[in-house]
């Protein structure tokens, strides 16, 4: 019985959020649905129509959109719509239909108002292959191409289809039931006929939250001089960091609170405002400044323990908080609940909810920022990019694929369960509901399901009133690149390993033996198009092998680069690292490439610069690459250089010279030799900086090289580029470093032997210094040391051993504005001059 009651409320769930049929309404849904084709406005004759959850548009105004030929019978009150081979027929007032030569039911049927004729938008633009996107918190709907854009999961059915060849590659990501070159499901249809328009629950009137903000004060920076901003990856392409300057006030992220100082001028550094949140629950992770607005981007959870949500109240995917107050048949995401007396759990209750969050003040009185608005996207954090006052978001949502692909599970819990995973959305510009993405508006990447949601946002924060744009894919992104018209997100696309037999040399007797072949990893690569907080899908291209970061990609004059390694360090004949160079163009098609660089090593670092590429690679010396990409059809290596250890990081200095951070390195013989050659392993040492002269390609050179400290040494510049503070102009970098020393002092450096004795290299140094390295930096007398910032006491340095003690105050960033250096711990805040190297004011952070 509990079983039956289980199927009936989940059946009553598909109902209202799939658009099974209800009770016959219609309703005008106003003005302001919008409609595209394949990125092209249409206007509609007539107010669209909303009847049983389906969205139904003027027949004229939409073939004609699509190109759609229409021929009306007047004596069977029917139409037949045709394009190439493609045919349908629609009867006014009959929910039959027939799609080519199989009958279809409809969700509603076409109905004549006002002499025109009405007919669903989604059967109709999917009959033409077509997909329909649904944006309905916007109220918009995007219409494209097959052949241009993704298909939907469309229904749990088809999502259980995708998934069924997940199970046989044991979840390698190798394939699916889909023909990526028709884009169409078994059954032929490119989604479910059954699926259906919906109203968002959510898309009622915009909370207070959302009301337009009050006139800001004047920007601080108007009459400070000038400040460093993030180190960024490409110009114009904002990237969220723990720490920004206006040139007036400092704001970091500090332990879990956002800290606004006051910076400019010097002597009055002091506090403003420690802003907390009132979501407990809230992680800040990075933040965004412009001249009005503050973002903080961080993740939060809900557990059942923080709220308890009444059945009623609850919201799919996941019981969330809800003012949405519609009735059930306008607002498809919410469940209807069963009699008193019969009321069950439908699914399990969530137990947690990871999402990724932003908050969006305004920044008028340092003293009291005042918060604008929330948008909220499930799943855990993986990037964002802010492009002028326009934001991008990027989520990555897990779920637990296996309850359905188990045998032993019933359907009604497989439904339960991936019901439950659905992802969800909020914008407080909406309202404060959640708003789940149904399967019909949930597109996958062909030939790469995975047991993810990868969900992209979009929204101006200048536009209060404008919505967020959300899209969710079937998939995962791991990096993140963006230009400033184009996001692209990459995912590694796993084949499985292969057992393969094979049979012994002659004269051993042909026993036959299995041989593990190991999967291949291939980057796939998403390209989505930014315009105005809007974010559309543009393109898919897939080439062999794994990136290192986000600097392994660039755009540039419409192409697309990447580097990427395949195989591994260590490995044998097919299974040797090799490094690659791939140029795809505007449809992500690979137009050029140069395989098989420096094989049996691997990339650590790649910088592109214009027409030319720079590609470090490491086992047991640094070659530094320089590639050609002038003719993106014939990419080539113009020049390379060999030198001790490698470059995490390449930053540029000019056209024709660039900086390398990294770790030096000292190779040792092994005593022993394979074929006559030498058996040698590399053996890393302190940090090192280079400049390098890249003005004969041909003949690359290291001009200049810097040791810092010995064995141990590191810097999150190694690992985080916002962690270098250079300007040109000033002829100045900073970067925070741990520095070990040995008992000897004898650090390594880039003229140490290639052949160093092995006990004098693998000694770790002990903890000696933390703080901030600052250097003038030229191209005549290189890297001269200008001084060290560090914020430990002497009681700090006298309490550590062998590693640092009070890490809390440990330099994280540096900054400056005018002629003042900045530099940032979560204890401390102090302010230095540049010129003499003094201490201006240091102040203890609350």
């Amino acid at each position: 019985m509990k079983k039956a009651l289980t199927l009936v409320c989940l059946l009553a769930f598909t109902v209202f959020s799939f658009g099974a049929s209800a009770p016959s309404a219609a309703t005008e849904t106003g003005s302001d649905i919008g409609l595209s084709v394949n990125g092209q406005t249409v206007t509609f004759s007539s107010m669209p129509l909303l009847i049983d959850n389906t969205l139904m548009v003027p027949l004229r105004d939409l073939s004609e959109s699509l190109g759609v030929a229409v021929d009306w019978d007047g004596t069977a009150q029917s139409t037949k719509a045709s394009k190439g081979d493609r045919k349908i027929t629609l009867t006014i007032d009959s929910v039959q239909a027939s799609r080519g030569d199989a009958a279809v039911k409809l969700e509603a049927a076409p109905r004549l108002q006002d002499s025109k004729l009405f007919v669903p938008l989604r059967f109709f633009s999917e009959s033409f292959d077509f997909n329909v996107y649904w944006d309905g918190m916007n109220k918009s709907v995007a219409i494209v191409d097959a052949d241009k854009s993704l298909p939907t999961v469309g229904s749990l059915q088809n999502l259980q289809e995708l998934f069924k060849e997940y199970a046989t590659t044991g979840g390698g990501g190798g394939g699916s039931v889909v023909d990526d070159s028709t884009v169409k499901l078994k059954s032929g249809i490119t989604v479910t006929d059954q699926s259906a328009m919906k109203e968002s629950a959510s898309a009622s009137a915009p909370s207070a939250a959302a009301a337009p903000a009050s006139t800001a004060a004047s920007s601080p920076t108007a009459a400070s001089p000038g400040y460093s901003g993030t180190n960024v990856q490409v110009e114009g392409v904002d990237e969220a960091d723990i720490i920004k300057t206006d040139g007036g006030y400092i704001y970091q992220v500090n332990r879990n609170r956002i800290i606004i100082a006051a910076a400019y001028p010097a002597d009055q550094l002091k506090v403003t405002q420690t802003l907390t949140f009132e979501d407990t629950n809230f992680r800040a992770k990075e933040l965004y400044i412009d001249d009005n607005h503050m973002v903080v981007i961080g993740t939060t959870s809900y557990r059942n323990s923080d709220k308890v949500v009444p059945m009623d109240k609850q919201v799919a995917p996941s019981p969330q908080p809800s003012s949405a107050t519609a009735s059930p048949a306008m607002s498809p995401s919410v469940m209807p609940i069963p009699p008193e007396s019969t009321r069950i759990a439908v699914m399990p209750i969530v137990v947690s909810k990871q999402t990724t969050k932003a908050i969006v003040y305004e920044l008028g009185d340092r003293t009291q920022v005042k918060k604008l608005r929330e948008v909220e996207l499930d799943g855990n954090y993986v990037s964002s990019r802010k492009v002028g006052a326009s934001l991008y978001l990027v989520s990555n949502k897990g779920f637990n694929v296996y309850p359905m692909l188990r045998g032993d599970v019933t359907q009604a819990d497989k439904e339960a369960a991936m019901i439950g995973a659905m992802p969800s959305y909020k914008d407080s510009a909406a309202g404060d509901a959640f708003t789940s993405i149904g399967f019909e508006d949930i597109r996958y990447f062909p030939n790469s399901v995975q047991p993810n949601y990868l969900i992209i946002a979009g929204f101006n924060i200048n536009q209060p009133e404008q919505k967020v744009h959300v899209s969710s894919y079937l998939g995962s992104g791991q990096q993140v690149y963006a230009s400033q018209g184009h996001l692209y997100v990459t995912t590694n696309e796993y084949s499985p390993i292969v057992n393969q037999p094979t049979e012994e040399p002659a004269g051993a007797n042909l026993k036959m033996r299995i041989m593990t072949i190991s999967g291949e990893t291939n980057s796939v690569i998403y390209k989505f198009a930014m315009d105005q907080g809007t974010i559309r899908y543009t393109g898919r291209g897939k080439v062999p092998g794994r990136t290192i970061n986000q600097f392994a990609m660039d755009e540039h004059n419409g192409n697309f680069r990447i580097a990427t390694t395949t195989g591994f360090v260590g490995g044998s004949d097919d299974f040797t690292s090799k490094n690659h160079m791939y140029v795809l163009n505007e449809a992500m098609s690979v137009v050029g490439q140069i395989d098989d660089i420096a094989p049996g090593e691997q990339i650590y670092s790649v910088r592109y610069a214009g027409n030319r590429a720079y590609m470090v690679t490491f086992k047991t010396v640094d070659p530094l690459f320089v590639i050609d990409l002038q003719e993106p059809q014939a990419p080539k290596i113009l020049g390379k250089l060999k030198i001790p250890g490698y470059s995490n990081y390449l930053h540029p200095y000019d056209e024709n010279h660039l900086i390398g951070f990294g770790k030096d390195a000292v190779e040792v013989s092994s005593g022993s030799s394979a074929n006559g050659v030498q058996q040698t392993s590399a053996y890393y040492q302190g940090m090192k900086m280079a400049m390098f002269d890249v003005s004969d390609v041909t003949n690359p050179k290291e001009l200049f090289a810097e040791s810092i400290g010995d064995r141990g040494t590191d810097s999150e510049l190694l690992r985080n580029h916002k962690a270098l503070l250079f300007s040109k102009e000033k002829n100045m970098l900073a970067f925070p470093v741990t520095l070990m020393e040995t008992k000897t002092s004898q650090s390594s450096n880039s003229s140490s032997s290639t052949k160093a004795p092995a006990n004098s290299v693998t000694s770790y140094g002990t903890f000696t210094f933390q703080g901030a390295f600052v250097y003038n930096v030229d191209l005549v007398n290189g890297f001269k040391l200008k001084g060290k910032i560090t914020h430990l006491s002497e009681t700090d340095y006298l309490k550590s051993g062998q590693v640092a003690y009070n890490g809390n105050s440990f330099v994280k960033r540096i900054l400056y504005i005018g002629n003042t250096l900045y530099t940032a711990s979560e204890q401390v805040l102090k302010a230095t001059d540049i010129t003499s190297m003094n201490d201006l004011k240091s102040i203890t952070l609350p």
